[in-house]
């Protein structure tokens, strides 16, 4: 006996039909359209999530954040351990110069090889990439001012970067502390300032030479150049960079690494600097990771706020056209001021 298949699936979808024309009528009788059972549905799978999901939720900025830096740090403090551990055998300041631009675009995007301390940016792009991959105080600040950033995020982000840097650091440390025993000269010793001492694998310092006003201004250009270089990068009015903005930034963390690093280290981030810091003295290195420099230490923490600010400034000054206070009315006072244009007079916006 022969059966046409045609025929029964005519049936089933003759039968389907039926029931949803059976749940529509089910929902206009009790005055529920589609739509608002679809809606109260999704509400209600949302209601069931896990405390941790809804957590994550709130949290997800700063996670990747803490991340992006953790990253960062990670492939930066590695790559300069490997060049001051190894006694130049491991690499020399050119691969620094690779792992931190590296690591700091890649960062920015979510957000292995020697060469790792310029390659370690690019990572931290990546990791950041949730959050804006701002991965520095100072550049959260900048947006803050230039780009309508909220103000209420810059504590938060700026928590999560410091101790995104001062767990990655003490990642590096933990795996590099049998080398560190034996470069110091023994178990447990920690100095800062000698040809044998350590702690500059993990925080900057200044070249013996420097004053306290070069010391300044070299952390104060670089961080110029960065905040300048980043809006370029971003500005799609400008040629702008799109998906190869990680790229870009690669570049020019290499660059003001090549060109700029020798006198204080290129910190150009309050976080990547402090927060190894905090973990240095802790570990063991003692005080004079404050004093060394005529107490540098603030340097790497002021200097790239006031740098990165002023270089946001100078580009939406001569450059950027779009949404600044730069170029709006009065550099944006126009409300605090109480001021109106006149009728009829053009106004920059």
């Amino acid at each position: 006996m022969s059966v046409d298949m045609s025929h029964i699936e005519h049936i089933h979808g003759v039968e389907d039909d039926l029931k949803n024309r059976q749940v529509k009528s089910s929902l206009s009788q009790d005055g529920i359209s589609k739509d608002q059972h679809v809606t109260m549905n999704i509400i209600v799978s949302e209601e069931q999530t896990t405390a941790w999901f809804k957590f994550r939720k709130v949290m997800r900025e700063p996670f990747s954040e803490f991340f992006g830096v953790m990253i960062l740090v990670l492939f930066g403090d590695g790559s300069v351990a490997q060049v001051v551990l190894g006694k130049g055998a491991k690499g020399d300041w050119n691969n620094i110069n690779w792992g931190w631009a590296y690591v700091y675009s890649m960062a920015f995007i979510q957000t292995i090889t020697d060469k790792m301390k310029s390659l370690g940016v690019m990572l931290g792009v990546y990791c950041g990439g949730v959050s804006g991959a701002h991965l520095n105080p100072a550049v959260t600040l900048a947006n803050c001012i230039f780009r309508k950033f909220p103000w209420k995020k810059l504590p938060v982000y700026s928590l999560a970067q410091l101790l995104g840097a001062m767990a990655a650091s003490l990642i590096v440390y933990g795996n590099y502390k049998s080398a560190i025993d034996v470069f110091e000269g023994g178990q447990g010793i920690r100095t800062v300032g000698l040809d044998t001492s350590t702690a500059g694998i993990f925080s900057t310092y200044p070249a013996p030479f420097l004053t306290k006003t070069g010391q300044f201004f070299d952390e104060f250009i670089g961080s110029s150049i960065l905040m300048f270089c980043l809006y370029a990068l971003q500005d799609d009015g400008n040629m702008g960079a799109g998906n190869l903005t990680p790229l870009g930034l690669f570049f020019v963390i290499y660059g003001i690494g090549a060109c700029f690093g020798s006198n204080t280290g290129y910190a150009i981030n309050p976080a990547r600097d402090l927060g190894p810091r905090i973990m240095s003295h802790a570990v063991g290195y003692g005080h004079q990771v404050w004093t060394a420099g005529d107490y540098y230490f603030w340097v790497p923490v002021i200097a790239p706020f006031l740098g990165c600010t002023f270089g946001g400034f100078l580009y939406d000054t001569f450059i950027y056209t779009g949404d600044s206070p730069i170029n709006a009315p009065y550099i944006g006072f126009t409300r605090i001021m109480g001021v109106r244009a006149k009728a009829g007079r053009p106004t920059m916006v």
